[in-house]
């Protein structure tokens, strides 16, 4: 993925569609709407954060390595950073 695609996720993972805001060397930053009631999120690879975006949404960013949690359904792993692009792997936590 690169900086600006989306991917939409199924419902149940509480978030409208996720769209790369940003790549560096250092991680890949995120943002997506929230579309159920709360948000968590745990084990963000090299510290990554999350912060508000207003209007209902939050920005997050991790770097490569072990998968992040979010909304104890989904699970985030930046599994390589490129020069101008990642691969990220999302799929059912567990």
């Amino acid at each position: 993925m690169a900086a600006g695609d989306v991917v939409n996720v199924p419902p149940e993972y509480g978030l409208g569609p996720i769209e790369v805001t940003a790549i560096t060397e250092d991680g890949v930053e995120l943002a997506a709407p929230l579309t159920g009631s709360g948000f968590g999120v745990a084990g963000c690879a090299g510290g990554g954060g999350v912060s508000s975006a207003g209007g209902g949404g939050v920005e997050l960013r991790c770097d490569e390595g072990p998968p992040a949690t979010i909304n104890d359904v989904m699970s985030l792993e930046v599994v390589e950073i490129g020069e101008a692009s990642a691969v990220l792997r999302i799929e059912p936590a567990g």
